[in-house]
């Protein structure tokens, strides 16, 4: 089985100015991301996708191969991610002559998942025929127990999943929320759907301290505690 890591850095970030060039660990939150990738050693290549010569500049020294600059217009705070992956597998076919099985995504904002997390996903992809694989991590509230939804007309307050007979929490249904940890997916899958869980669709469940996503400030602070402190 074929198996090709991509790295997806953009170098504009609203909400955290550089956010993929951060220190983490004495080095790039990109570097660590390389590094992770580096460790399964069922990846036969990893490439980096970028629109950013900064980002280009900071990872020469690691001999990640750029088979391309990302276009600008896969590049902006409204693009969606799958357009870039998509980009990179008609890239990979079309100029390169590669076809992989699965193509493994490595969000670089994710810096406390372990290489354990990253090859269970693997190894389901593996002994199983899912189109699309992803992480995803107990949820704090439950639509069916503690989430409310607030009618501005009225100010009404309701549950967002009303079902009959639910007083507690451990009767209500198990949720979990996706995390930004690991993507997995075939490219044909990829390339033929908008909407990635319509196929057959395989999940990873991650402890919730390995599965922070750096969206601001407080999440890279923390995300540094925890790291140094080997919480995680």
């Amino acid at each position: 089985m074929k198996i090709i890591c991509f790295i997806f850095a953009r170098g504009n970030s609203s909400g955290l100015k550089n956010k993929n060039l951060l220190k983490f660990n004495n080095m790039s939150l990109i570097e660590h991301t390389i590094k992770q990738a580096q460790k399964i050693k069922r990846i036969d290549k990893i490439y980096i996708s970028t629109d950013s010569q900064k980002i280009i500049n900071n990872i020469k020294k690691t001999g990640i191969e750029i088979p391309f600059k990302r276009p600008k217009k896969l590049a902006t705070n409204r693009s969606p991610e799958i357009l870039s992956w998509k980009h990179a597998i008609n890239h990979l076919k079309n100029k390169m002559d590669i076809k992989p099985d699965y193509i493994i995504s490595l969000p670089v904002t994710s810096p406390l998942r372990s290489a354990s997390d990253i090859q269970k996903c693997i190894d389901l992809a593996s002994k199983k025929t899912f189109d699309f694989i992803f992480t995803v991590n107990k949820s704090n509230r439950n639509p069916y127990f503690n989430m409310i939804k607030i009618n501005k007309k009225n100010n009404n307050v309701s549950i967002v999943c009303k079902i009959k007979k639910i007083f507690r929490r451990q009767d209500a249904p198990e949720c979990f929320d996706m995390n930004n940890a690991c993507f997995v997916f075939k490219p044909n899958y990829v390339l033929k759907n908008k909407n990635l869980l319509k196929g057959k669709v395989g999940t990873i469940v991650m402890p919730k301290h390995r599965s922070l996503d750096i969206d601001n400030k407080y999440d890279y602070n923390l995300s540094k505690l925890l790291f140094k402190k080997k919480l995680i």
